[in-house]
């Protein structure tokens, strides 16, 4: 599987509620079931109008297929090729 972060336009997401962002995991998680094991949802951080999204998938079509499904926007995907930190400095 493959490594992705998915960046998702959604306007006010920084203003959601608990309740409401337990809501949207819900849902997500729902149509990933349906989709295992070819996408899997590892985490998200929530900023002011977006979302970035760590996901393990066989391919991007399979994040599309995710999108389409759940309803949430899949605006850009990038594949992750490598991480740093500040071990990386030796």
């Amino acid at each position: 599987m493959k490594k992705f972060v998915i960046e998702r336009e959604m306007p006010g997401v920084h203003c959601l509620k608990p309740a409401e962002l337990m809501g949207a995991a819900s849902a997500s998680n729902t149509v990933l079931a349906r989709l295992a094991p070819r996408v899997q949802w590892m985490h998200s951080y929530v900023t002011k109008d977006r979302t970035f999204c760590v996901y393990l998938a066989d391919g991007e079509d399979a994040i599309y297929e995710h999108a389409r499904l759940s309803g949430f926007p899949a605006n850009r995907i990038s594949e992750v090729t490598g991480i740093i930190d500040p071990a990386t400095a030796g």
